[in-house]
């Protein structure tokens, strides 16, 4: 056994806890299954595909309006994972054939992949697409008040980075309009182990980027409804990073953290459900999110 490079882990046991493709056989299925599904809504959802929200990158994002609804509705900005470095918004549009049919409006964001830009630009970028969906929330049946983020694994980190945000200073959005809360599902809120990891190979971060990008060190957002869930299969790196946020930002008068481990799910499983309205978690997301 190696000298241990964090915590009790050596690199190859601490490589083992953030290998989610070896960790779960058949892996593509579910990732090709996202495709096909996110293709199937863009096929037949009222959808606006790549509409610019960040001059400055020229990112985009797909803009799914809500079903049946006469008021305006909750807005799920949904943000995809693959650790900063693969996959897209494509690859989550499938969350629109959740929460569309039940009455959300469904923004899926597209950001630069590492390493062509650092964490930094990353996190700038998906703090834009945010801003932009708040102040643009209106001109697709959206409620500004209402809208709500979330992702999966570096879109789960992403997630609680556009939560750590000081809104009430900033000027891309009306004032006094804040995300409503999110739901962030295997989110990496410590960047630290993932710059010490095989990952980093590709991310090249240092000690001082991960440090400043990682939501266990941001200040908690001043309010929201914010909850944090992972796969009771996932492995104990995976439990601990949302455990730890749980601790570190806790709930007040104005906040509700909460975290959730989905027995049985695994890193790719847990989010399989978000593709179907009739399922217990877009239901219990829905209800969140003000949704009957």
């Amino acid at each position: 056994m190696q000298p241990p490079v964090y915590r009790s882990y050596d690199r190859a046991g601490l490589d083992a806890q953030y290998n989610n493709r070896a960790k779960v056989p058949h892996f593509e299925q579910h990732i090709a299954r996202w495709h096909a599904q996110g293709e199937e809504a863009r096929a037949t959802l009222s959808a606006q595909i790549n509409v610019p929200y960040d001059a400055i990158s020229g990112q985009t994002v797909n803009v799914f309006s809500a079903a049946r609804t006469q008021e305006p509705c909750p807005v799920l900005i949904y943000i995809h994972g693959g650790y900063w470095m693969a996959l897209n918004k494509e690859s989550t549009d499938y969350v629109a054939s959740g929460f569309v049919p039940r009455g959300v409006a469904v923004v899926t964001v597209d950001y630069t992949l590492m390493p062509l830009v650092r964490m930094d630009e990353v996190v700038r970028q998906c703090r834009s697409a945010a801003a932009w969906a708040m102040s643009h929330a209106s001109s697709f049946g959206g409620d500004p008040q209402r809208v709500w983020v979330a992702g999966h694994s570096a879109g789960g980190h992403l997630t609680t980075a556009v939560a750590a945000t000081d809104w009430a200073h900033d000027s891309r959005v009306p004032n006094g309009i804040v995300p409503a809360g999110g739901f962030a599902f295997s989110g990496l809120h410590d960047l630290e182990p993932i710059a010490l990891s095989y990952l980093n190979d590709t991310l090249r971060m240092d000690a001082a980027e991960a440090q400043r990008n990682s939501p266990q060190h941001m200040p908690a957002p001043h309010s929201g409804d914010w909850h944090l869930l992972v796969g009771g299969a996932e492995g104990p790196e995976y439990l601990r990073q949302s455990v730890d946020l749980a601790a570190a930002w806790g709930s007040t008068s104005s906040r509700r953290v909460s975290l959730e481990v989905v027995a049985g799910a695994d890193h790719f499983s847990l989010v399989d459900p978000l593709a179907d309205p009739q399922s217990a978690m877009v239901a219990r997301m829905c209800a969140a999110m003000g949704v009957v």
